[in-house]
C-alpha cells in the first residue's frame, strides 16, 4: 500500500499544499510548531477516521474557515484511489463528508481499511505503563483497520453501553425498567462475545511478533528475559473460548451483578473493561520492566502490528512516524531504521535522519511545504 500525494486546503496551520510522496523513507524536516506533525495527522485522519491529536474535529479547521478537506491518491495491490474528508466548522452546517473514488459516502465506516497505517507516536512508547483504555485502544484501531465487521460490533457495543449505563442510572433513582436492563444485557454480551473473538486472536498473533522482534532487539540474549502477551478480559477466564462460550460467560456477568452495578451507575462487564496483559517473565512489565525494556516492549508490538496487516491483507500498511527517533537511543534507532526494506514509511524529524537509503526530505516551514532541490 502506497500514498502517492497527500493534498490540504485549510487544515490546522496549512492553507492549501499538494504533497507527492515516494514509495520509500519521505521525511518532513523542520523546527517545531511549523505544521510536520499537521501532516501526519491528516494522513492518520484518512486511515482511522480521527484525529490522534484531539477528539474534537473543528479544531483541525484553520481558523476563520468554513471547513478542512484532506485528499489522498493512493494505491494498494488491485488499483488506484482517491480518499476524501472534509469537516465543517460551523455547527449549523453537516458535519463531515466522506468521498471515495469520487463517490459520497455516507458512513465513516465504509472509509476505515481502504487506506491502512500504522501510527508511532512518542506517546506509544508509553503504552505498557499506560493505562488500560490506551491498549484497548491500540486494540481497536489496528482491528478495525482489517475487518469491517470488527468495527461495526464495537459501534453497537458503545450504543449499547451507553444505553445501559443510563438505564443504571435511571435504576438508582428508582425509575427505569429492569426487563429493559436484561434485554440491554443480552445485547451487550452478544456484542462482547464477537469483539472477544477478535481481540483474543489479535493478541494472540501479535505475541509471536513481539517475541520475535523483542529478541532482535537483543533484548533476551541481554538480560535473559522472555516477553508475553495475554487478554485480560473481564469475564476472567484464561480460556480461549468459543462465541457461544463467551457470550454465555458476559451475559451470566451482566445479569448476576445487577444491585451492584445499579450502586455503581454503570456496566462492570464488558469489552470497555478489557485490557492486555503485557509480561516480562512471568511479572507485569510496567511494575518491573526497566524503562528501556518497555521502549522495546513498545517499539516490538507497533512493528508486529504491520506484520499482521501485512499477513491479513498481502501489502505492508503505511508506517508512520512522529518525531519517534528523538525518543530512541542509538540501538533502538537502528533496529527501527533496518525495518524499513519495502515499506512506505511517512516520519518527521528536527534534523535529517541516520537512514542510509534513499530519503524524499520535504521542508516545513509555517505551513509550507517543499521538497528539498526545489
Amino acid at each position: 500500500m502506497i500514498a502517492q500525494k497527500i493534498k490540504f486546503n485549510d487544515f490546522r496551520n496549512i492553507a492549501a499544499a499538494d504533497i507527492p510522496l515516494s514509495p520509500g523513507v519521505n521525511v518532513f524536516l523542520g523546527n517545531n510548531a511549523q505544521g510536520k506533525t499537521n501532516a501526519l495527522e491528516g494522513i492518520y485522519l484518512l486511515a482511522s477516521g480521527k484525529s490522534f491529536r484531539t477528539s474534537h474535529e473543528r479544531e483541525m479547521v484553520r481558523f476563520g474557515q468554513p471547513f478542512f478537506e484532506v485528499s489522498l491518491d493512493m494505491k494498494d495491490i488491485r488499483r488506484e484511489q482517491n480518499i476524501k474528508f472534509k469537516i465543517y466548522s460551523s455547527e449549523s452546517a453537516k458535519r463531515r463528508e466522506c468521498i471515495k473514488n469520487g463517490v459520497s459516502i455516507s458512513r465513516i465506516a465504509d472509509l476505515i481499511g481502504v487506506f491502512r497505517a500504522v501510527l508511532f507516536c512518542p506517546e506509544h512508547l508509553a503504552i505498557v505503563k499506560a493505562g488500560p483504555a490506551e491498549r484497548r485502544s491500540f486494540m481497536d484501531i489496528a482491528l478495525c483497520q482489517l475487518h469491517p465487521l470488527y468495527l461495526s460490533a464495537l459501534q453497537r457495543h458503545n450504543k449499547i453501553l451507553t444505553q445501559r449505563n443510563a438505564l443504571l442510572k435511571q435504576l438508582a433513582d428508582g425509575v427505569g425498567s429492569p426487563e429493559l436492563l436484561e434485554i440491554y444485557s443480552e445485547q451487550l454480551a452478544r456484542e462482547c462475545a464477537q469483539i472477544y473473538r477478535q481481540r483474543l486472536s489479535y493478541i494472540d498473533r501479535l505475541d509471536e511478533y513481539m517475541k520475535r522482534f523483542f529478541d532482535e532487539l537483543g533484548e533476551v540474549s541481554i538480560h535473559g528475559e522472555t516477553p508475553s502477551l495475554g487478554y485480560k478480559n473481564s469475564i476472567k477466564t484464561a480460556e480461549k473460548l468459543s462465541e457461544t462460550d463467551a457470550f454465555n460467560l458476559y451475559f451470566k456477568a451482566l445479569t448476576s451483578n445487577t444491585a451492584r452495578e445499579i450502586a455503581a451507575g454503570a456496566s462492570l462487564y464488558g469489552s470497555h473493561k478489557d485490557d492486555i496483559e503485557i509480561m516480562l517473565d512471568g511479572c507485569e512489565a510496567r511494575l518491573y520492566a526497566s524503562q528501556g525494556q518497555q521502549r522495546s516492549l513498545a517499539l516490538a508490538m507497533k512493528l508486529g502490528e504491520g506484520e499482521i496487516s501485512m499477513e491479513c491483507s498481502g501489502e505492508y500498511p503505511v508506517f508512520l512516524f512522529d518525531d519517534v527517533l528523538s525518543e530512541l537511543d542509538s540501538q533502538r534507532q537502528s533496529f527501527l531504521l533496518s525495518r524499513l526494506g519495502n515499506r512506505q514509511v511517512i516520519m518527521t524529524a528536527c534534523n535529517p535522519t541516520p537512514y542510509t537509503g534513499d530519503v524524499n526530505f520535504i521542508n516545513v516551514s509555517g505551513g509550507v511545504y517543499t521538497a528539498v532541490g526545489q
